[in-house]
């Protein structure tokens, strides 16, 4: 393993420079307050999170109405989640860090409890997704199936991003992160198993990734290029969504984002545990970041299940220029400071993961040096 020092190389990211590689992943909580509206918990989560030149990815937030699709999930489409947000943002800011917002719609993977007017949810084609829904009250029921977008309100869909995307910037957010993965809407029109579409969005290749960077455009147009980050999954079967051929994908997707000069583009691992990624101890599946790291010239970040050790080996291979992580960000608040100094990491404990108040969220103890030395 390469030493951890890797870690800690500054690196550029659009227009900031970071202190280290140890990003925090986007997580979904399900602990904003009454409206979707960040709170005051959410603010402390957060603070406690932020590390001078750090960049956090804050969790997928809905960037309209019917974007929603779980329960008490922070969106970005009121005024009031806008000045939830300002406030998260100061606290990030006041630590020192840099924070984007990931914009998220769910498409036919939300409920109709979650809907205005509790109509069904929308995807590119009429095509249930297998499994469960999150109701409104936290039940489980079977996924409702999602009526399809007419061309124009796919237009319109496309104008909830770019409204989304200006309320992040008047949030205080340094940037914000397209939200292409985990078999939500955008990676319901990108793939074949969950797109029979006969118009520009469906059927070819590039047809299918078209709603993928008119998103991207949308936030382009609001924040430039270099503040705008996206998210794919290139072998993911989250949700019930899978491609017929995803290398070929994602190589036409990678290569059209590629143009773009995006801040950053991060790429879920198949390893990835809890994110629906296929299971590549059964399957000849190698890493996202491994395929496509000569498809794309800019910066690279990565999340699936990595330690500090394997991290710190995978900047020093060059297949990554900076790793997220989830699950220990959850349990270890202050986690580059603990990954520097080689202290050992709380175990996380999945049962809080999401929803409930304080207890799994801003409890977990930070490092203290003094004990550590004894």
């Amino acid at each position: 393993m390469a030493p951890i020092e890797s870690l800690f190389r500054p690196l550029a990211l659009g227009p900031y420079t970071l202190a280290h590689r140890v990003v925090m992943a986007p997580l979904t909580r399900m602990r904003a307050g009454e409206g979707g509206e960040p709170r005051a918990l959410n603010v402390e989560y957060y603070r406690q999170r932020a590390s001078p030149g750090g960049l956090i990815i804050a969790e997928a937030s809905p960037i309209s109405a019917s974007a929603q699709g779980m329960p008490n999930t922070p969106g970005i489409f009121t005024a009031g989640q806008v000045a939830g947000w300002s406030a998260v943002t100061d606290a990030v800011h006041q630590a020192g860090g840099v924070i984007f917002l990931q914009l998220w719609h769910m498409g036919r993977v939300s409920h109709a409890s979650h809907q205005p007017e509790g109509g069904a949810p929308f995807a590119p084609s009429a095509i249930p997704a297998p499994g469960t829904a999150l109701t409104a009250d936290f039940e489980r029921v079977p996924f409702d199936t999602p009526r399809a977008l007419g061309v124009d309100e796919i237009a319109q869909v496309i104008e909830d991003y770019r409204t989304a995307a200006l309320n992040a910037l008047r949030a205080g957010f340094d940037g914000v992160e397209v939200h292409g993965a985990n078999g939500y809407l955008i990676e319901q029109f990108m793939n074949s198993g969950t797109n029979a579409r006969d118009d520009a969005y469906g059927g070819a290749i590039p047809n299918r990734a078209r709603f993928l960077l008119e998103a991207t455009a949308a936030a382009i147009d609001v924040w430039g290029a270099d503040r705008v980050g996206v998210r794919l999954s290139p072998f993911g079967v989250a949700n019930g969504c899978t491609d017929a051929d995803p290398e070929a994908l994602h190589r036409h997707a990678i290569g059209e984002l590629a143009r773009c000069g995006l801040a950053y583009l991060h790429l879920i691992e198949p390893r990835a545990s809890g994110s629906g990624q296929r299971d590549v101890d059964h399957q000849d599946v190698p890493l996202a970041s491994a395929m496509f790291r000569t498809d794309w010239p800019g910066t690279l970040i990565a999340p699936g299940n990595y330690t500090p050790e394997s991290a710190a080996a995978a900047v020093e291979a060059g297949t990554v220029d900076a790793v997220a992580f989830g699950r220990l960000f959850i349990s270890n608040p202050d986690l580059p400071e603990r990954i520097r100094a080689g202290a050992a990491l709380n175990p996380y404990y999945r049962p809080t993961f999401y929803g409930g108040d304080a207890a799994g969220y801003t409890d977990y103890p930070r490092y203290d040096p003094k004990a550590a030395a004894g």
